[in-house]
Order: C-alpha cells, then structure tokens, then sequence
C-alpha cells in the first residue's frame, strides 16, 4: 500500500536532487548536466556579493517569524473563547465558515484581495474614507505589504489551526474543572489554570515544529501579491529563485540559492524535531 507513494517520492523529490549539481556549474542547457563546466563555489560567492542577498533573506525570515507568530496566537485565542460558548449551532457554524478560507488556492485569493484592498474601488478603502482616512494602497506600498501577507495567510489558516487546538481542549479530564468549581473558580481562572496548562504540549509542539518553516515565507501568496513597487520588503528567497531561473535564466546562481536555503531548512527541521522531543515527548518513530 505504501508503495505508490513511495515511487511519489522518489521519482519527484529525490530523483531531482541529481540536478543540484548545476550549483556548482556555470551551466549552459545546450551542454547539459555532464559538460557544463564546473566553477566550484563561484556560484555561492556569485550570490553572497548580490546587494539583493541581504535583503531578501531579512524579509523572509521576518515575514515567515510573524507569520509563525501569528498562527499561533490567534487560532489558541479563537479556540480558547469558542471553548466558553455554549450554543453548539453557532459553534459549529462558525467553525465551518471560518475553516473554508484554507482550501482556497492563493491563484484565487489573490484575485480577491486585489479587488478587495484597491486603493480606488476596493471595500477596505471605502469603509477607511468613511472616518476621513486617505486611501492606501496596500499592495503597493512597501511598509504595508509585509503586514498584509502577514493579516491574510492568518485569515487563511486560522480556522484549519483552530480544530487542532479545540481537539487538544476536548481531551481535557472534565473532572478538573468539576474540582475548580467546587473550589469556587470563575470561567476565567479555569481558563489560566486548567484549560491553557492542558494545551499546552500541543503548543509547545506545534511551535517548535513550524521552526523549520523559516525560511518558507509563502512562494504562492507573495508571487501572487507582490510587484516591484515592494521588493524592498516584499521579496523572499522563492520569489527571488523565481526570477534568477526562470526569469533571468540565471540556472546556476538560482540553484545555489535554492541549495542553501534547503540546507538552512534541513538544519532547524532537525533542531525542531530534537526540541519536540525534549520538550514535548514527540517523535516520528
């Protein structure tokens, strides 16, 4: 049973790896992967003397931290005040309707979003003139954009993290707020001292996990999002690769940089999986 997805695997996650050798080679499609000739690190060099090296990597490590920071704020927070309300018709409803956003592809959401922030017709901005604030244009203004990648892949996600969390709030002993009531505690103290300590190890665990998801910002979201107007906040490592290889056919530097931010996340999804298990007792065998 498990053999097609292995053959999945193997054929379009390691069978590829064969062309990381163009890192290290000034390659030419003419010539191929065998006599393109070999420059060694020149590549890595290449991309490190870049003015746009720097940049790129500060905006997709703090576009992908806030974002793991956001992810898990908000979902603990709409689970912990979903957990006190007691109509399980709008419970469930609410939890329907704000679970659908995270099948949406971002093709589509960023066709949404761009209609929806338009700084001349967009929802956003006509509700903002409504208090007398001038419009702005989200997508397009450099200190704006990263916090808009930031607000939307919340919006996204949240309700798909926020069943992970209300599951880890179901599995709570009900004999312990039973015990806080009798000892007089109000929702709120058995909220910090019972229902917070009880999800705690999936927080922990789903914390430390997404610290190898830091150097992923989002290729899907920012390609469909950004412009050169904000590429000075804007840009990430993907959206860079992108337009080193395929852009400016750029094959060999593209593949260096894509080589080194697959070390890097090699590196903290091993730091994540070792504090997982030291600090929440999780392993994959």
């Amino acid at each position: 049973m498990i053999l097609p997805a292995l053959l999945l695997i193997l054929v379009y996650s390691y069978g590829p790896m064969f062309g990381l050798v163009i890192a290290f080679q000034k390659f030419i499609p003419a010539r191929g992967l065998f006599d393109s000739a070999w420059v060694g690190w020149a590549n890595f060099e290449y991309v490190l003397a870049m003015p746009d090296s720097l940049r790129v990597l500060r905006n997709t490590v703090f576009i992908a931290v806030m974002k793991m920071v956001a992810n898990l704020v908000v979902p603990i927070t709409i689970a912990l005040l979903l957990n006190e309300v007691r109509k399980e018709a709008f419970k469930r409803s609410f939890q329907t309707l704000v679970y659908l956003p995270h099948f949406l592809s971002w093709i589509l959401l960023g066709g949404i979003l761009i209609n929806v922030l338009s700084p001349s017709t967009g929802i956003v901005n006509q509700f903002l003139g409504l208090f007398g604030v001038e419009p702005i244009y989200f997508l397009g203004d450099r200190t704006w954009f990263p916090f808009v990648l930031v607000g939307t892949d919340t919006w996204k996600e949240f309700g798909y993290n926020t069943i992970v969390y209300l599951a880890a709030i179901t599995g709570i002993n009900p004999s312990l707020y039973e015990a806080a009531i009798v000892d007089g505690a109000n929702r709120w103290k058995q909220t910090l001292h019972i229902t917070l300590p009880g999800m705690a190890p999936i927080i922990v665990l789903l914390g430390v996990l997404s610290l190898g998801n830091v150097l992923n910002a989002g290729f899907d979201q920012v390609f469909n999002l950004y412009s050169p107007q904000v590429y000075e906040t804007g840009d990430i490592i993907d959206t860079f690769v992108y337009r080193l290889g395929l852009v400016d056919a750029q094959y060999s530097v593209a593949t260096a940089v894509g080589l080194f931010k697959s070390v890097v996340s090699l590196v903290f999804i091993l730091v994540s999986y070792v504090l997982a298990y030291r600090l929440a007792n999780y392993r994959i065998f």
